[in-house]
């Protein structure tokens, strides 16, 4: 399968997937020949950017038409589209030059696509991986050195959507430090992988808490890539409640989660106290994440999707 696939600043997790599906990839190509277009599957856009030059993906629109093939939006920021104008999304959405809509979160938003499939974040498998340590080891209780850690974006000057997250911390960091319990919370820019993947490996519980697409006090339903990168390296997870977790993840068995901040500092005392509990948890979640969470996965579920419109390119509603 051939595919174009228009990421300005790049998607590697999701090209390296496709490719591993043995897909041929064009990067950013906005003015395909007529000899290209012959050759061409689908077309693959980041919905942010697509909804931000309507009339560029417009003209792009017009020429994959005419060769039948499928445009294919990835909504990594539904269901608030933060720094997108609400007259930006009301046009593409009138316009609807997708095909297919393909969505971390089926939260109700405007209508983008006939044909809408739940596309959820996961893990990078190339980074995120147990990295030569067993899961075997990591139950060992000397193994780790944090007992809380999170690692993620905090810079709330910087970035506002992360203002809510930053004051979490702070005031989680206060409760937690002032009962002698351990904590690490770093701001991921500029930390290598494998300095993240440590911290992940040798923290007894990683918080995940708040989204770039969150909005105010109300949460995404879909899950951050961290939910699926912490298990990938074989870390107990303690997250914030996200709807979606029900469809990747068992509740209670591969997924641990948390109401409010009160109920987190109450759910980290419980699972320092019962660290096999956290354990078992977090093996079973290392499991489903590489059997079913990868961007290879992703890659496999957007190619069925693919054939599907092809073989009835009829318009549809549809997970």
């Amino acid at each position: 399968m051939q595919l174009i696939f228009n990421f300005r600043k790049g998607f590697t997790p999701l090209k390296e997937g496709l490719e591993a599906c043995g897909c041929t990839v064009f990067d950013n190509l906005w003015e395909p020949s007529e000899a290209q277009l012959k050759e061409t599957d689908a077309c693959i856009i980041n919905f942010y950017e697509g909804v931000r030059q309507p009339w560029r993906i417009w003209r792009l629109k017009t020429k994959l038409k005419r060769h039948g093939i499928p445009l294919i939006g990835i909504d990594r920021d539904a269901p608030w589209h933060l720094g997108v104008r609400r007259r930006r999304l009301w046009l593409f959405s009138l316009l609807r030059p997708l095909d297919i809509y393909a969505t971390h979160t089926l939260q109700p938003t405007l209508t983008f696509a006939p044909k809408i499939v739940y596309q959820a974040n996961a893990a990078w498998a190339r980074h995120y991986h147990l990295h030569g340590i067993t899961l075997e080891e990591m139950r060992r209780p000397d193994f780790f050195r944090h007992d809380v850690s999170f690692v993620g974006n905090l810079d709330s000057q910087r970035y506002r959507e992360h203002r809510a997250r930053a004051e979490f911390f702070a005031e989680l960091g206060h409760r937690l430090s002032s009962i002698g319990i351990n904590c690490l919370f770093k701001h991921a820019e500029d930390l290598p992988i494998n300095e993240q993947v440590e911290i992940i490996q040798r923290s007894r519980i990683n918080l995940n808490a708040g989204a770039a697409a969150d909005h105010g006090g109300e949460r995404s339903w879909g899950l951050p890539e961290r939910c699926y990168g912490v298990p990938a390296c074989g870390g107990f997870l303690l997250s914030d409640e996200r709807r979606h977790a029900r469809d990747d993840f068992e509740p209670g068995t591969e997924w641990a989660d948390f109401h409010n901040l009160e109920d987190c500092v109450d759910r980290i005392h419980h699972y320092l106290a019962h660290p096999g509990e956290a354990r078992a948890i977090a093996e079973a979640a290392h499991l489903r994440v590489m059997r079913d969470h990868t961007y290879e996965r992703r890659a496999e579920s957007l190619i069925r999707a693919i054939r599907e419109w092809r073989e009835n390119p009829a318009p549809k509603i549809g997970r």
